[in-house]
């Protein structure tokens, strides 16, 4: 009933400060931005602009999107009304893994199979080229080659894990089965199994937006125009024009818009549901007292637990989400939420000393 109280709680809440600005798409300030030197460039859009290609959002999918087009030699443009990649992007916990949120046996049952494992295997392929590309453009985005392990949070986990070491055996995806005894062995986890594998990843996603942005910018000249909020998009007998709010029009032939979690108004209808996750990063904690191979590790309950570490011995911990974007009820819960990954955090690893430094 406590759960049940909250909840009614958050929506009343919620539906009182539901106008209280835009939107946030962090509270606080990120790790990511106290880690990393703020890339202090501003260039509004200012008058009227043509490029072939309008990508909208700075964040590491538009700078992905964009240095493929620049390898391509396609003219464009970067649009983001923040400074580059301070949306979610510098608040993401970046961990890199070919899985994705909905297991692989569930998503058979909603699409076509080789539809879902087509999926699945992209995701495998992406994390191999990101390391191509930022070794190519020597980006320093601290990216870090690290095995995955998920494992059952209980019975009813433990079945999914079964059914998903299966499917992903049969279509030959990288997958090891951990029964109880092994992953204890090899974690230090008392859980009912897991799946581990080695071609996971972890990387600071803000280093690595910032920096492929920054190279296209001196190799390519791509534009960047930050601090320019599109406000009105039509659709004209050349592509797109795009009219932002201090008047300025950009002409393009196509637009992509990669702007996350505020992609949604440029849908035609509303498709979005969005949610709050918290995180906290600890203080850097001694070598001898992490786990092995400091593996990417996550659960099957929903909302999951996942934990990560970083170059500085720091652990990322993330999770508790809520049913709710509103930066106000963010900001009411956030004590909350970190003392429960603390508590979730500790009980999966009684032994090590974590103390949070920033949440």
């Amino acid at each position: 009933m406590e759960h049940i109280g909250l909840v009614g709680n958050l929506q009343g809440f919620e539906q009182k400060y539901k106008n209280y600005g835009a939107m946030n798409l962090h509270s606080g300030l990120p790790y990511w931005i106290a880690k990393n030197p703020l890339w202090n460039y501003y260039h509004p859009l200012r008058g009227n602009a043509r490029f072939r290609v309008a990508v909208i959002g700075s964040g590491i999918t538009g700078a992905l999107v964009a240095h493929t087009l620049c390898r391509e030699g396609v003219e464009c443009c970067v649009i983001d009304k923040r400074s580059p990649a301070t949306g979610s992007s510098c608040a993401s916990t970046a961990l890199l893994q070919y899985e994705i949120d909905v297991p692989l046996c569930r998503m058979v049952k909603m699409m076509p199979e080789k539809d879902a494992v087509t999926a699945y295997r992209s995701c495998l392929e992406a994390i191999a080229v990101l390391q191509d590309w930022l070794r190519q453009e020597e980006v320093d985005a601290g990216f870090r080659q690290v095995p995955s392990v998920y494992y059952a949070s209980d019975r009813k986990g433990s079945r999914l894990v079964g059914r998903e070491f299966a499917i992903r055996s049969k279509h030959g995806l990288p997958v090891e089965l951990l029964d109880r005894n092994a992953l204890y062995r090899k974690m230090g986890i008392k859980a009912p199994g897991a799946l581990y594998n080695r071609v996971s990843a972890q990387i600071n996603p803000y280093a690595a937006a910032a920096g492929l942005l920054s190279r296209n910018m001196e190799k390519y000249a791509l534009t960047l125009y930050t601090h320019t909020e599109i406000t009105r998009w039509e659709q004209t007998a050349g592509g797109y024009r795009l009219t932002a709010a201090n008047g300025s029009r950009l002409d393009c032939a196509y637009v992509v818009v990669a702007a996350g979690f505020e992609a949604g108004p440029f849908l035609p209808e509303k498709l979005m549901r969005l949610t709050s996750t918290f995180a906290l990063i600890s203080q850097p904690v001694e070598e001898k007292y992490l786990w092995p191979e400091r593996s990417l590790i996550w659960e099957t309950h929903d909302p999951y637990l996942y934990i990560r570490t970083d170059e500085s011995n720091r652990i990322i911990v993330g999770g508790e989400d809520i049913p709710s974007n509103s930066a106000a009820v963010r900001k009411f819960l956030s004590g909350k939420k970190t003392a429960m990954l603390e508590h979730k955090f500790r009980k999966l690893f009684p032994n090590i000393p974590l103390k949070t430094e920033m949440a």
